[in-house]
């Protein structure tokens, strides 16, 4: 243990305290074991937490989000299609994972999603800016489980939540589940799913059906019993909290990756979304945007994905308005 420096007199011993500074300690003995007295009972009173305990309760209150703004989406509009719904889409843990993972702060990924967003403003259709966080993320390795995935944690997702809330924006909690099902990974995230401005996207590339499929090494898919299920775990959660219609975007950029869509009942407490996401240049994206969405459902929104560097190495990123004017317009626009 180190000692102050001194410099090099004799130290005198201290003058005695006065009688009232002599009376301290007493004094805030008694406080102390009134405050004691106080906590446990404030405690006992609100449970300390899911468990009963005080260190449940710190845990819980960490993870936990401020309340969502009082209007989302602004104004009083539905979702979609009132609002164009633009996205950043990534993870914390790689940059190459998308544009969540670029930068040094959530909250100047933030700040770039609100710039990127603004530009789609249109007088008949404002912008609702919306942070996709993958919160499911495939791994090559099967892992512990041997599902193949990795889960955000409950701090993540909620810090998360509360930069998306500080921006009156969406947060979309995104899939990729390896070889899990979407409807076991729908469930698991039935807690963030309650909040009404959470959504939720399925990414069937990352889907491996088949014992013996490597995420990377095969493109996945999903068929139609699977999506309609998992569609219904998302309008049960909606009837119980009577919440407003939830967005689920399913990605696509091939016609197998989605079999048998066409018999894939949408509920209404669903606005269903099928994001085109190819990489390309304009002319080869355009091309499979219009091949997937020709024949798209009417309960299907059109969605449209861009990404930022392998788009322009591919032979340049499209513009917004090079966006906007594919046909179908897309009702949700996704960087990464």
């Amino acid at each position: 243990m180190s000692t102050p420096e001194t410099d090099g007199s004799e130290r005198r011993p201290p003058a005695p305290a006065p009688l009232w500074v002599r009376g301290l300690p007493a004094a805030i003995g008694v406080l102390s074991v009134v405050l004691v007295v106080l906590v446990v009972a404030l405690l006992r009173h609100d449970g300390g937490g899911d468990d009963g305990s005080a260190t449940a309760s710190a845990g819980a209150t960490t993870a936990q989000a401020p309340p969502p703004p009082p209007e989302l989406p602004r104004g009083g509009r539905r979702l979609l299609p009132d609002y164009r719904v633009v996205t950043f889409a990534g993870a914390p843990q790689d940059p190459e994972l998308g544009e969540l993972g670029v930068g040094s702060s959530l909250r100047g990924a933030v700040g770039r999603l609100e710039k990127q967003a603004r530009v789609y403003r249109r007088k008949t259709r404002p912008e609702q800016p919306a942070l996709q966080l993958i919160s499911t993320v495939v791994h090559a390795a099967p892992g512990p489980d041997g599902q193949f995935n990795m889960h955000q944690s409950r701090a993540t997702i909620a810090r998360h939540l509360r930069e998306a809330r500080r921006a009156k924006a969406l947060l979309i909690l995104d899939v990729q589940p390896g070889r899990a099902s979407f409807v076991a990974e729908t469930k698991r995230l039935a807690r963030w799913l309650r909040e009404p401005d959470v959504a939720l996207a399925l990414d069937p590339e990352w889907r491996m059906e088949r014992a013996g499929q490597i995420p990377g090494q095969v493109i996945g898919s999903v068929g139609a019993r699977e999506l309609q299920r998992s569609l219904d775990v998302v309008a049960g959660i909606v009837r119980e909290h009577d919440l407003p219609p939830k967005m689920v975007l399913v990605h696509r950029f091939t016609e197998d990756m989605v079999r048998g869509l066409e018999r894939v009942r949408v509920p209404r407490q669903v606005q269903a979304v099928m994001s085109i996401d190819g990489v390309g240049d304009r002319a080869n994206k355009v091309a499979k945007y219009r091949q997937l969405t020709r024949d798209l459902p009417r309960a299907w929104r059109p969605g449209f994905k861009l990404f930022y560097r392998e788009d322009r190495e591919a032979g340049g990123l499209m513009t917004p308005k090079q966006v906007i004017a594919l046909q179908p317009r897309p009702q949700v626009v996704m960087y990464e």
